[in-house]
């Protein structure tokens, strides 16, 4: 073992530990990017004159494009550099963020949340591809720990200052100001990004073909457990906001502060897991036991308290939607470890990038479903019932269908590094 993979082990390095702040604040940026039309929901149903149906298809627009270009990402992190196809990304989602502040009729609010979809299609393939690339087994909980604590903080900021600075000043001028004022993360990120030279491309190993990778029964479970955590958190992510302030009939600052606490909340409990599950794999115990009890356990906590929150009164229903939303962030803090650690460095970027499609589908389904439920129905009781069941199907999926946490053996032969890889 080299005295490099020494240091690595007992601790990251400056530089590593910069780059994996960037990815953290750049999930962050892409959570709010993504949320903040849900918090916007109230207003613009009312300026649109539209049914709670048709803002659920406009809330789903974003999914479509994000979701279908999943599999398109993931083989385009495993061939071109990284670095350079996340920056692109998030200057297009943060573009048409900005964009979105402008623009006045259904049909144009439905193309930018189309294009927003397309820039953030790349994140979690490239998050994944870099972890996967520079961080060791022992460290990968906390680094994808890092990056759920920003898939929570990005709503719960979205919905505690976004909330509050709309219900001030309205929802256009935050589009516009937070558009801009994100491009500003490519700025450090180009200063410090992983140099192309330092990582370990293993493209002689060969990265596996997709018929290969639709045999494998782990990776339906992935898929499977990855599309009912997606369920729960864009859920959450897409109508909360709606059902606080019309449902519960909590003002706008009000509905600010309980999910922004909610978030909060899920943002430090992601990261404890995170730190206390590599910290158990380092006490001897199998990534398969530590991953799959903080990913199948927390995401059935989460589904049960959402669940019982829909029939509690005020002051419980709060309680309980606290509950259920710090559990999605102990579920989410190991979801992608199991991925990167069955994957490998060869095939990260690729599995990430198909799962990512499968669960990401659950974008377009509950928000359409939900937009349909409440229409028919009245009410958000049957919405919560299925987000429940949806839930505690995932945890089975997590702990039945995904085998053992250890890297697959592909099959696929060796084939010759392009020029461009070796530089």
């Amino acid at each position: 073992m080299s005295t490099s993979t020494v240091l690595e082990r007992k601790g990251l390095t400056l530089k590593l530990s910069v780059v994996l702040a960037l990815l953290g604040i750049s999930v962050f940026i892409n959570y709010i990017d993504r949320g903040n039309l849900s918090i916007a929901a109230p207003m613009l149903k009312d300026e649109l004159g539209i049914s709670p149906a048709r803002l659920g298809v406009l809330l789903s627009a974003f999914f479509w494009t994000y979701a279908c270009l999943q599999p398109v990402s993931g083989w385009l992190v495993d061939r071109l550099n990284v670095n350079w196809v996340i920056a692109g990304g998030f200057f297009l989602w943060s573009a048409a963020t900005a964009a979105t502040g402008i623009v006045h009729t259904f049909a144009m609010l439905f193309m930018v949340r189309l294009i927003t979809g397309i820039g953030e299609s790349v994140a979690f393939p490239s998050y994944s591809k870099i972890i996967a690339l520079h961080f060791p087994e022992e460290h990968r909980g906390l680094a994808n720990a890092v990056i759920s604590s920003g898939l929570a903080l990005g709503p719960g900021f979205g919905m505690l200052m976004g909330g509050m600075l709309m219900a001030r000043f309205g929802w256009r001028p935050f589009f516009i100001v937070l558009g801009l004022a994100s491009l500003l993360w490519l700025v450090p990120w180009v200063m410090w990004m992983p140099k192309a030279r330092d990582a370990i491309h293993l493209d002689k190993a060969g990265a596996p073909s997709l018929l290969e990778f639709l045999r494998m029964r782990s990776a339906w479970g992935t898929c499977v457990g990855l599309f009912c955590g997606n369920y729960v958190s864009y859920f959450l992510i897409t109508w909360l906001p709606f059902y606080l302030v019309r449902e519960r009939n909590f003002t706008m600052d009000r509905m600010a502060k309980i999910g922004g606490s909610a978030y909060l909340l899920a943002a430090c409990f992601s990261t404890l897991s995170g730190w206390l599950s590599d910290r158990w794999i380092m006490a001897g115990e199998t990534p398969t036991r530590v991953r799959k009890t903080f990913v199948g356990g927390g995401i059935a906590l989460a589904g049960i308290f959402l669940g019982l929150s829909a029939v509690s009164g005020p002051v419980a229903c709060v309680a309980l939607l606290l509950l259920g939303v710090t559990f999605f962030g102990v579920s989410a803090s190991n979801v992608w470890a199991i991925t990167q650690t069955l994957a490998g460095p060869q095939a990260a970027g690729r599995w990430t990038g198909f799962q990512n499609f499968i669960g990401n589908l659950a974008g377009v389904v509950v928000a359409a479903i939900t937009g349909f439920v409440v229409d028919r129905t009245g009410h958000f009781y049957w919405a919560f019932a299925i987000l429940t069941a949806i839930a505690l199907t995932g945890t089975t999926s997590w702990f039945f269908l995904v085998g053992p946490v250890e890297q697959a053996a592909w099959h696929t032969k060796p084939r010759a590094v392009p020029l461009f890889h070796r530089c």
